[in-house]
């Protein structure tokens, strides 16, 4: 249905609710700068999903947990055959995470739910918020642990079987805090709409309210090490030298290069860097780093990929050392699904907030449900876009914004019952 047309066209959500609910689920693991420390499974987490649980049945939501912990809250349609459209996001934390990264797509969710019910809307199809397990990744890997496993990514006794730093399982934590659901089938999944932070600066630079998610960006992640010879630091000539620490400087500017000359949406990031023998008065004999390479499409991804081999050989070649190269993670590109992203970009003309395509440079759970059900995600500005971090901060107005947004896309998806 064209919501301009719909007697749901004027309908908005209430903003001061919303942002009410942040600041009360941010209570559950708040910390001294503001921001939130609520890991994966940890009793923090049981808090956090029992406190949706309690808002969601008082929405009139029925509640349906799967055997990896994800949370399905629904508000029924009149037509229950029907798959459901479906939003949602994720409630655990960085240890040093903020109030609004993943927490806004589960309680805009939920505040999409409370509107229609003040409203007296009833939709066609059923609406389900869901809450998916270990998006963060902080405690166990992988990442996007939930919706992984729902759309196959990989299986649920792998994921059941992943341990943290004290050797405890997924399937031990799922327990403990008594979110070890059902087993079964994925169900089908009519569309999914995701609303997140964008966590970076791009909507705040161009003054826009909403990014209208096209695609995520295609992920490959390397192991680079670079093989020596350490050396006495006094004794031993320039020129004699194999010290790795200087080939892989080199290499982290042409990993720098290797996206600036790919812009706009090429990624290329060093992380880490570990360094042997790591002595003041030793020339390093072996540096490992890792490389992190992000574009939009697998044909770029892959050029990239090709330049990056070619630095290694070349500058090993140079400086007459060894370079191993080994790519640990691959995620490919991610569209979203034109229609659902044109409902998206539509809704957000038609309501009047300013908007602008971007592409997602992090992963959401959205980009792995996509891979089984049509999805979009709306995007917000957040301040400075800092994310991952204890001040991340957004706009109550922009939050808003985007609920709205997010509400008039899952009516036209759902279809209001006149």
């Amino acid at each position: 249905m064209d919501m301009k047309s719909s007697p749901c066209a004027a309908l908005r959500i209430d903003g001061a609710r919303l942002w009410q609910s942040l600041m009360e689920l941010a209570q559950i693991g708040a910390t001294a700068k503001g921001g939130v420390c609520r890991i994966a499974l940890t009793d923090l987490d049981r808090q956090g999903r029992d406190l949706f649980v309690q808002w969601a049945k008082e929405a009139g939501c029925s509640i349906r947990i799967d055997a990896i912990g994800n949370i399905f809250a629904r508000r029924a349609g009149q037509d229950e055959s029907l798959p459901p459209v479906m939003t949602g996001s994720h409630i655990d934390t960085q240890p040093t995470g903020g109030k609004f990264d993943g927490n806004y797509g589960v309680l805009a969710g939920l505040e999409v739910l409370r509107t229609l019910n003040a409203a007296g809307v009833r939709t066609r199809a059923p609406i389900e918020v869901a809450v998916w397990t270990n998006e963060e990744g902080s405690r166990f890997v992988p990442v996007m642990m939930g919706s992984g496993v729902f759309a196959g990514a990989f299986t649920l006794e792998h994921a059941l079987a992943q341990r943290d730093a004290q050797g405890v399982s997924v399937a031990e934590a799922l327990t403990a805090i008594g979110y070890a659901g059902q087993a079964g089938p994925a169900p089908a999944v009519g569309a999914y709409f995701e609303a997140h932070i964008e966590q970076g600066p791009v909507l705040e630079n161009n003054q826009r309210v909403i990014g209208v998610v096209t695609a995520a960006l295609g992920q490959r992640w390397y192991d680079v090490t670079v093989q020596g010879m350490e050396a006495h630091a006094g004794p031993t000539p320039m020129e004699l030298r194999r010290d790795a620490l200087l080939a892989a400087s080199e290499l982290v500017m042409e990993v720098n290069r290797i996206a600036v000359e790919r812009r706009p949406h090429a990624r290329s990031t060093v992380g880490t860097m570990e360094l042997f023998p790591n002595s003041r008065n030793v020339i390093p004999g072996r540096v490992r780093f890792s490389v992190d390479l992000r574009a939009p499409d697998d044909a770029q991804l892959l050029d990239m990929d090709r330049a990056l081999r070619a630095a290694c050989a070349r500058v090993a070649q140079e400086r007459g050392l060894a370079i191993d190269v080994e790519q640990v993670v691959y995620f490919p590109p991610q569209p979203f699904t034109p229609q659902l992203v044109q409902a998206v970009r539509a809704n957000a003309d038609d309501l009047g907030y300013s908007s602008m395509d971007v592409v997602s440079g992090a992963g959401h759970d959205a980009v792995y449900v996509a891979r089984v059900a049509p999805a979009a995600m709306i995007f917000v500005p957040c301040d400075d876009g800092i994310s991952h971090n204890e001040i991340e901060s957004a706009e109550p107005a922009h939050l808003e914004a985007g609920c709205n947004v997010l509400l008039r896309a899952m009516l036209a998806a759902a279809e209001v019952v006149k």
